[in-house]
């Protein structure tokens, strides 16, 4: 009698157990969320600031851009070897934004990022060239996994050295390396072409007042090598 209580009362631990639970769809948020700063507080743009017309305003805890072209920008560091996390929905499915990475010097107006750093674009609109995902204009879209208007989307941007990963909800769009060739600048509002530092800093567009795109969500953290 004693051996079998004490075997149910293993039986009992082992399916309360963390593991138990996360293997029977219970998410570890602790562990997804191991090693992340959060840019973007949810209250006010402490540690941000604008460049060009338009801006941001806060609605219900999130970020919603308004006119442009401009950029809010990450004023306290530059990012390399990290991973960037944005949690975005978009109004409409061509609401046009992006997430600037690798802007070499602080920005003074909104056209020097465009030139000298990268743009992941966010407008699901546009061909397999100027789609969420990737460096606009400059790769071309491995898929295309945006959500519907409406829905969250979660966009993850590692940066590896000279290497740059962009992911949607779980699916790869870009994998880029400075120096892989890209097609030439066709338009004048496209990027000047030419290698990118390996670190820099980070924004987000507003591109115009019918191009409206929430965010919830600017995380970063350090890649682990």
């Amino acid at each position: 009698m004693l051996r079998s209580a004490v075997l149910s009362l293993a039986v009992l631990v082992f399916s309360l157990s963390p593991a138990r639970a996360q293997e029977a769809g219970a998410p570890d948020t602790a562990a997804q969320d191991t090693g992340w700063k959060q840019l973007f507080n949810g209250k006010d743009l402490t540690g941000w600031e604008h460049v060009g017309p338009g801006g941001f305003t806060l609605e219900d805890g999130l970020l919603k851009p308004h006119g442009g072209m401009g950029l809010l920008w990450y004023t306290s560091e530059k990012f390399g070897n990290a991973q960037i996390r944005v949690v975005f929905k978009a109004v409409q499915n061509d609401s046009n934004s992006g997430v600037f990475i690798r802007i070499p010097e602080k920005p003074t107006e909104p056209w020097m990022p465009v030139n000298k750093g990268y743009e992941v674009q966010i407008d699901n609109g546009e061909d397999d060239y100027h789609c969420t995902g990737v460096l606009y204009s400059l790769v071309k879209a491995l898929a295309r996994p945006q959500k519907p208007p409406g829905e969250w989307n979660t966009m993850v941007i590692t940066l590896d050295g000279p290497h740059t990963i962009v992911e949607l909800n779980g699916v790869k769009v870009t994998d880029y390396t400075e120096g892989d060739p890209v097609p030439p600048k066709k338009e004048q509002w496209e990027p000047d072409r030419g290698l990118r530092p390996n670190e820099g800093y980070m924004g987000l567009q507003n591109h115009s007042d019918r191009d409206v795109v929430y965010f919830k969500e600017v995380a970063v953290r350090t890649l682990s090598h």
